[in-house]
C-alpha cells in the first residue's frame, strides 16, 4: 500500500475534524478522498476548503466506496464506539477521536471488532504524540529522574460547558492517557470526587488519586471553572524532577535538580539538594501531524500504533473506575446530607 496514496475520509466537521482533514490532506502518503457532516453549514464550508474531497452527509457513502481505505471519526463522544465497529466491519481502518468509549464494554466491543477485520484501530489521544511528553517519558524511563514517586498533572481552563460528558470524561481522558504511559502499568486504586456547579449531574471540577503496583500514586485536577489556563504534568523522582507545561512557548519541560540526599554524618539525616534548572531542547513539529503520521505509518507497515485500541481500552478502563468512584461519592454525599 505503501506506493499509493492512503485514501482517507474524515467525518465530523465540528472543532477538531477540520484539523484532522487538513492534516491527511497535506501529508505525503494520503488522500483526502472523503469528507461527511450531518450539517450542511459545514460540508458547504469543508467544499471549499478541501475541493479536491467528496462531501456527504451519509457515512454509507463512505462505507460502501471499496477505494477508501481508513476513516477518521471525529464525531460526539457518544458515538464513537459504534462508528468504530461499522467502519471496522466495513473493512476499513479506522481512526477515533479520544475517548474510544464512554464504557469498557463498548471500547471493547471496539477492539473485537478491529481483530475480527483485521483491520487497524487507533486512538487520537493527542498528547502521547507531543515532543514534550516524548521527553517527559524518555527522562523517567531513562532514569534520571530515578525511582519516580509520584506524578500530578492540572488541566484547568474557564472552558467550554458541555451536556454530554463531564470534565473527568472531556479533560481526563487527555491526562490519564498521558499518565499510564508514563507509568507503565494499570492502576490499583482510582478514587474521584467532583462537583456539579453550572449543570445538575454534570461535574465542572473533578478530583482524582491513582495508586499502582510499583508504589507509583498519581493527582489530576480537571476543571472547565477555572481562572487559570493549566495544562501542566509534573514527575517527582527520588534524583530529579521534572515539568512539562504544554502553555509554556519557550522551554514546555524543565528538570529541576532537587531532592533529598543523606547527610555526609549518616545516622538518617536528610538534607534538601538543590541544583541546576535546565529545559532540554524540543523538535518544533505539530504533535497532530506527528499522530496523523502514525496513522498511516501503522497502515503501511502492519504494525500496531503507539495509542492502538488496546491503548485506548486501559484509558476508558480507568475513566470507567474513576466514574464509578465519582457517583459512589455524591452518593454517600447525599446520604449525608439527607441524615444530616
Amino acid at each position: 500500500m505503501a506506493d499509493q496514496p492512503i485514501q482517507i475520509g474524515v467525518v465530523g466537521l465540528g472543532y477538531w475534524g477540520p484539523n484532522l482533514a487538513r492534516n491527511f490532506a497535506g501529508l505525503p502518503g494520503s488522500e483526502l478522498r472523503w469528507v461527511c457532516d450531518g450539517s450542511e453549514a459545514a460540508r458547504e464550508k469543508a467544499a471549499l476548503q478541501f475541493p479536491d474531497a467528496r462531501v456527504t452527509a451519509d457515512l454509507g457513502d463512505l462505507l460502501a466506496d471499496p477505494e477508501l481505505d481508513a476513516i477518521v471519526l471525529a464525531t460526539p463522544v457518544p458515538s464513537h464506539a459504534d462508528l468504530a465497529v461499522r467502519v471496522l466491519e466495513a473493512g476499513k481502518h479506522c481512526f477515533v477521536e479520544k475517548p474510544l468509549a464512554q464504557s469498557v464494554a463498548d471500547a471493547e466491543r471496539a477492539v473485537a471488532a478491529a481483530a475480527k477485520s483485521g483491520k487497524l484501530l487507533m486512538v487520537g489521544h493527542l498528547l502521547e504524540y507531543h515532543p514534550g511528553v516524548l521527553k517527559l517519558k524518555e527522562l523517567a524511563d531513562g532514569g534520571e529522574l530515578g525511582d519516580i514517586y509520584y506524578i500530578y498533572g492540572n488541566r484547568l481552563n474557564l472552558g467550554k460547558l458541555r451536556a454530554d460528558e463531564n470534565a473527568l470524561w472531556s479533560l481526563g481522558a487527555h491526562d490519564v492517557s498521558v499518565l499510564l504511559a508514563l507509568a507503565g502499568e494499570a492502576p490499583i486504586e482510582a478514587v474521584a470526587h467532583g462537583e456539579s456547579y453550572v449543570r445538575p449531574g454534570v461535574e465542572d471540577v473533578v478530583f482524582c488519586y491513582l495508586r499502582f503496583p510499583s508504589g507509583l500514586a498519581a493527582h489530576l485536577h480537571l476543571s472547565w471553572l477555572d481562572p487559570h489556563k493549566e495544562r501542566r504534568f509534573t514527575v517527582v523522582g527520588a534524583h530529579k524532577m521534572a515539568t512539562f507545561d504544554d502553555m509554556a512557548v519557550e522551554g514546555k519541560i524543565t528538570v529541576y535538580d532537587k531532592g533529598f540526599d543523606e547527610a555526609p554524618r549518616g545516622y538518617g539525616e536528610w538534607v534538601t539538594r538543590s541544583g541546576d534548572i535546565y529545559s532540554p531542547r524540543l523538535p518544533t513539529v505539530e504533535p497532530l501531524r506527528v499522530e496523523c503520521q502514525e496513522f498511516l505509518d501503522s497502515i503501511n507497515e502492519g504494525r500496531a500504533p503507539r495509542s492502538d485500541g488496546a491503548s485506548g481500552l486501559r484509558v476508558v478502563r480507568v475513566l470507567e473506575q474513576l466514574q464509578n468512584s465519582l457517583k459512589a461519592s455524591e452518593r454517600a454525599a447525599a446520604d449525608a446530607r439527607r441524615d444530616g
